[in-house]
Formats: structure tokens, sequence, C-alpha cells
């Protein structure tokens, strides 16, 4: 499978002042094989080292961190010759072994000749126990489930793909049901690696269902092994409490749906804990829309989504067979596979922030505000066909944006008259050339 991100890491690999680099996401997202395969591709050589195995790595970090007394040291616990430049170092679950941190400080200072990518899927919790960090001394890059466009091309679609990139998005009524059954089949399956591989080899949505329940497992079973003993009990009540909360017409969090009686000093720290951890994705309510965004968030008033849309619709409950009826899927539960699976796109356009909406206290609810640093565009999410945005034309009204979207299953148009422009839902990979950034 291509992750797109492979081109970000092969301008960092060539850039003239390049320092070690982290590359986040959360655990089963693909972290580890991608850093290998670009080794593979794009370096002679690869030392992988995994920090969970400590034994003999914990008294190569203990000692100096002279970067060259650890290359040789790695070098013989690898039985990989590590040379500069040839040589891509992977340095695996880095947030387990401090030191490992610590010395990339030393490597950006005094061997940048040598490339090292680290991973880290909870590394933003243990910076929270006190874990001491190379600051400006390392770049990030963060990794996210495949994209719906990423999906398209790891089942062949590469050709499609180009052609809508290349302009082709205004001309698409040959392909429209074709992209709509890929994005049927997103909703179910969504982005984890794992779960896609388990498709392309079995063409089996249950046998796909069974590997989502496996990937919900493995992260409710991190909640004890990571997670602050007094947090694991409250950090399980949020996570379970998910789906419930985006089945609401309101999709605003609401402590009472964790627990009857809950309130918010008590389960903050869980949801930072899983924020940490990449799986969840927070947006905040604007108080008013002006750059910049995060200056007007209401902290208190806040949506909740999952890392994936597949694993919602796992834990949701939701039946892989609405696969086979029609438009419903874009409609389970008042559209919240709709609403994740925007917010999941809108990960991926780093220049861009977009994890805020809008309300006008009832009258109105904007689903999410972008921003390129300049200017504010609002997007109204829609399941189906529908062609109602009231919420939209009431923002319009009041604040008179240059462009405002509005995705659902229609096709693509846009009216530089009024402004509005509506993508496709499978057409979401493309905003960034609306927006020319």
């Amino acid at each position: 499978m291509k992750r797109l991100l492979t081109d970000d890491l092969r301008k960092w690999k060539d850039k003239p002042d390049r320092k070690p680099l982290i590359l986040r996401g959360a655990r089963q997202v693909g972290k580890t094989w991608l850093l290998k395969e670009f080794g593979k591709e794009y370096f002679s050589g690869v030392c992988y080292v995994n920090f969970e195995q400590k034994d003999v790595l914990g008294a190569i970090f203990e000692g100096t961190l002279s970067p060259r007394r650890i290359i040789e040291q790695l070098s013989v616990y690898s039985g990989t010759k590590i040379l500069p430049e040839d040589t891509l170092i992977i340095f695996d679950e880095v947030q387990e072994m401090p030191r490992a941190l610590t010395s990339l400080k030393y490597f950006a200072e005094e061997a940048p000749e040598y490339a090292i990518c680290c991973a880290g899927s909870l590394l933003e919790v243990a910076l929270h126990k006190g874990t001491s960090f190379p600051v400006g001394k390392v770049e990030f890059l963060d990794l996210y489930p495949l994209s719906f466009r990423e999906f398209l091309m790891a089942n062949g679609e590469d050709m499609l793909v180009d052609y809508i990139l290349e302009g082709g998005n205004r001309e698409l009524s040959a392909f429209t049901e074709r992209l709509t059954d890929y994005l049927k089949k997103y909703f179910v399956i969504g982005g984890m690696p794992s779960a896609i591989l388990k498709w392309l080899d079995t063409r089996d949505f249950f046998e796909v269902d069974d590997v989502q329940r496996q990937l919900v497992s493995a992260y409710e079973n991190d909640f004890s092994k990571h997670a602050p003993r007094q947090m694991i009990e409250k950090i399980r009540y949020v996570w379970d409490s998910i789906p419930s909360q985006l089945a609401k017409e309101n999709k605003k969090f609401v402590y009472g749906l964790v627990r009857e009686g809950a309130r918010a000093r008590e389960y903050e720290d869980s949801l930072m804990w899983l924020s940490d951890a990449g799986e969840i994705i927070r947006t905040y309510n604007i108080t008013k829309p002006d750059v910049p965004l995060k200056a007007y968030a209401d902290l208190k008033s806040f949506k909740v989504f999952l890392l994936d849309v597949g694993l919602l619709r796992c834990m949701s409950g939701v039946s892989p067979k609405v696969i086979l009826e029609g438009s419903r899927i874009f409609e389970e539960f008042k559209g919240a596979l709709t609403e994740q699976y925007v917010c999941q796109e809108l990960q991926l356009f780093r220049r861009l922030h977009s994890n805020y909406y809008w309300t006008s206290s009832s009258e109105a609810e904007v689903d999410f505000l972008i921003s390129d640093g300049m200017e504010i565009f609002p997007m109204e999410c829609k399941a189906g066909l529908t062609m109602n945005a009231k919420s939209l034309k009431v923002y319009r009204h009041k604040y008179m944006p240059r462009l405002s979207f509005r995705t659902s299953m229609l096709p693509y148009s846009r009216n530089d008259e009024d402004g509005i422009v509506n993508i496709p839902l499978y057409l979401l990979f493309t905003l960034q050339k609306e927006l020319a950034f």
C-alpha cells in the first residue's frame, strides 16, 4: 500500500539541514511499516531498533550520549554497518527509552550526517509523565489511518486518482457510481492498514469487522498497560461513550453521557490522554470566526471524534450489511459517519487549521471552520443528496466569507458569484485545489 507521507519523508531525507525525525501517530496506523519501506527504497541499509527490548539497549544509552559511541554499539547490536547518509536508523517506540530521545539532540548538533527516524505511538503521553525532550532539535510528521485517496490507490485506482487531481473532477459523471461505491466501502472498512489488507485479501466485510474488533480491543488493552491506574476506568468510560455522543443531533460532548453525574474536572485528564495517544480528535466551538481560530476557541464546548470511521462504525454496532442498502450508510445515526469521515480527511491538510466548528445559539451550526491562517472558510457536511444548507446561509449572511463549502453526495459545482463550492464527499482530497494553497 502506498502512503502519501512517503513523499514528505523523501523531502526530509534530501534536506541540507536535516534533523532527526519523529513520526507520530496512534498505534496500528502503520508507522513502523512505513519507515521500513522508506528505508528499503531510499537507503542502502536499514538499522532497526525497537526500544520495547530494553535489555542491551538500555546499556547502550546509559553512558555518554556521544553519537559516535552510540553508532558503534548499535552497529554491533544490530549486525548492520551504519554508514552516514546511506543507512536509515529507525528508533521504534522511542518513548520507552527517554535517554534515546535525549540523544537526538546530540545527533542533531554533532552528527547530522546520520539519518534517524523515530516512531512513537504514545510519545505525547510519555512527555506528560515528565520525559525530557530535545526541543528544537527534531522534526515531526504525523501519520493517520489511510485516507480515502490512499484507499482508492490500495484498490488499484491510481489512474482514477491521477485523473481527478489533474482536473477531471468537473467531468466525473462516468465515474460517480464507482467512486460512491468505494466511499461506501471506506465507511465500512475505514483506513486502518490491517483492516484494508484483510479486505484486499478476502473481500469479506465480516472478516474486516473481526479485525476492527481486535483493533478496538488492542486500544482498550493499552489503557490498562500505559495509563495511570487512577485514570483507567475513566478513560474506558469516555472511550465507550463516543458512539453515543456522535449519535446525537447536537454532537457537542456531554459529560452526562460518559457517566451519570460526571463533571468536566473529573474526565478532562482522560480526554487529554486519549488525545495524546492519537485515538480521538477534538474539534472546538468558536465564539468568533476570526484569525487565529485558536484564540477564539471555547475550550469547554467541543466534539470528540475517533481516529477512524471504520472503527466508529464497528464500535457503534452498525452492521457491514448496510453497504448493500443504497445510500443509507451515509445517514447512519444522524450523519455521524459522514461527519467523522470529513473530520478525518481534513486532518491531512497540514497547512490548514480545521478542528473547529461554529454555532449561533440554537439558530445554526456549521460543522467545520477551515483556516489557512489568513481567511476562514465554513464547511457544512450533508449526508446523501440533500440541498438544504440553512446553517451555511446563516453564517454567510453574518460573516460574508469569500468561499463557503458544502460537502455531500451532490455533484461538484462552484458558483463564483455566490462563493459556494459543493465538493462531493469522495472528492474531499481535492480541497487544496479549491483554496489554491
